[in-house]
């Protein structure tokens, strides 16, 4: 099964995505290791997975309608609710793509010692592995549970909690997919079976192809050459790490990437020449933010909503970082120990400007604020009029730190002015409704669905769609986070 793979704006129509469902193997994390899983805390996972019931079936309502309508009394619905399994094209889901490659007898036995070499596996669990059937295999290779033949499970290799924010694992960029690498080694296994799933699944392409084509349409960023002879200090240097909540394919000429506590300078000097060498896109922004576990990724601080129109939080913002500098801290910055959080931003943009024989060359352009950025993007990429800037929960304190916390700022836009976000972040929401958007839940849109109605009845105009949190937001991702784009309609723009 192919799939057509084109994501030129965040903001464009969504047509397919890949997602992820929370499995077994999250409700197995003890408190011990969540640090290491990278989880602040454990989570219900019943509930959760009842939450992103509700995610999914939001999706289908705009992606595959034909999923859900008019099936509120369908047995086989109500089956495949219970299964979070609809088996639809526009929202794929790694399990079920990683079913269909495994069926490949070639790919299983790729991808198999593969995983068995990253998780230090003997030869008698890559047997097992290599023997067990597609469906069962799957599960297993991403929660790292077997079952055993009295009905017990056993865990081979840890569970990957983090696959549900598929975003992290790959972006499209184009027509091209970027591969990415993770800053922790608890994601290195997300990472492998993406790998897989994109050459194989999503791209289509063959284990007898030759490696200029399975180079073609995938960008995949490695360490330098003789990286290994390096010093542990000369590789924290030059650490190649990148993930998908800091890369935004913004607009199509245009590409964001964050440098932040998950991605480096070495994997953005890469991944710049790679876009420019292959002329897919002609600016690159790279937003250095500091490096926190409160805003790991530039989709943690803002995202887009419409043309011309972006949500962020507030401390970021022109008019605080401004205000700052009026009143500096003199004795926070004399004292030994510096608790204040830091909100600096450095922005650099990259142009690519073509000369003859297919060669470029490279002029450099630098913002003090995001807020110069976005109305760069909004008025010269996308022709609009104006640019605002929703500041997260108002930008009233606590509250703006309290929702960012909680994704206020991490939404998913299905269309333009059409976004998904959490129910929990309730000063935020205010902020969507001072603007005229139209507030929904989750549950009201695939009811009315659910009974027959089409979605652009039941949506229409500006939308901020809320979805339950309780337990997904403890994960430490909003909507955003969990989609990975796979094809978006065209955006009209300017240039």
């Amino acid at each position: 099964m192919s799939h057509n793979i084109r994501v030129t704006s965040e903001i464009g129509r969504l047509r397919r995505l890949l997602i992820h469902s929370p499995d077994a193997g999250i409700g197995k994390i003890v408190p011990r290791i969540k640090d290491q899983l990278l989880y602040d805390d454990i989570v219900y996972l019943e509930k959760m997975q009842e939450e992103y019931s509700e995610y999914l079936k939001v999706l289908l309502c705009f992606l595959d309608q034909d999923k859900i309508k008019g099936k509120a009394r369908d047995p086989q619905y109500r089956q495949a609710s219970y299964d979070n399994n609809f088996d639809s094209d526009c929202v794929l889901t790694i399990e079920q793509s990683l079913v269909r490659i495994l069926k490949n007898i070639d790919v299983k036995y790729l991808l198999i010692p593969s995983v068995c070499a990253i998780e230090k596996c003997g030869l008698k669990v890559q047997k097992r592995l290599l023997e067990t059937p597609a469906e069962e295999l799957a599960k297993t290779l991403i929660t790292g549970i077997v079952k055993e033949e009295d009905g017990k499970e056993t865990f081979i290799f840890a569970p990957i909690p983090n696959l549900i924010f598929t975003r992290d694992i790959g972006i499209t960029i184009h027509d091209h997919i970027l591969l990415n690498k993770p800053y922790e080694p608890a994601r290195n296994r997300e990472s492998l079976l993406f790998k897989y799933i994109a050459h194989f699944e999503l791209l289509d392409q063959s284990t007898k192809d030759d490696p200029d084509r399975l180079a073609d349409r995938v960008i995949e960023l490695r360490e330098q050459n003789l990286f290994f002879f390096a010093t542990e200090e000369e590789r924290k240097l030059k650490n190649v790490s990148i993930e998908g909540g800091d890369v935004m394919m913004i607009s199509p000429g245009h590409l964001l990437v964050g440098l932040s506590e998950r991605t480096s300078a070495m994997a953005t000097d890469y991944l710049i020449e790679e876009v420019f060498g292959r002329n897919i896109v002609q600016k690159v922004s790279v937003i250095k933010i500091p490096q926190r576990r409160a805003y790991m990724h530039i989709d943690t601080v803002f995202t887009q909503v419409r043309k011309d129109l972006w949500i962020l939080f507030s401390p970021f913002s022109k008019k605080e970082i401004t205000g700052r500098i009026k009143n500096f801290d003199f004795a926070g910055h004399l004292s030994p120990v510096h608790t204040e959080p830091v909100y600096n931003v450095e922005i650099t943009q990259f142009i690519r400007v073509p000369e003859r024989h297919r060669n470029y060359s490279v002029t450099v352009n630098r913002f003090d604020y995001l807020d110069d950025l976005f109305e760069q993007i909004s008025q010269e990429d996308f022709g609009a009029e104006r640019c605002e800037i929703i500041p997260c929960a108002g930008g009233v304190f606590p509250y703006s730190e309290r929702e960012q916390w909680t994704d206020a700022c991490n939404f998913l836009a299905i269309r333009e002015g059409v976004v998904i976000g959490y129910d929990r972040n309730i000063k935020t929401e205010e902020e969507f409704r001072k603007r005229g958007f139209a507030v929904m839940r989750s549950a009201d849109i695939i009811a009315q669905v659910e009974q027959g109605k089409d979605i652009d009845e039941v949506v229409t105009g500006d939308t901020l769609i809320l979805l339950p949190s309780a337990e997904l937001s403890r994960a430490r991702g909003g909507t955003h986070c969990m989609s990975m784009p796979l094809w978006r309609d065209d955006v009209p723009v300017w240039v």
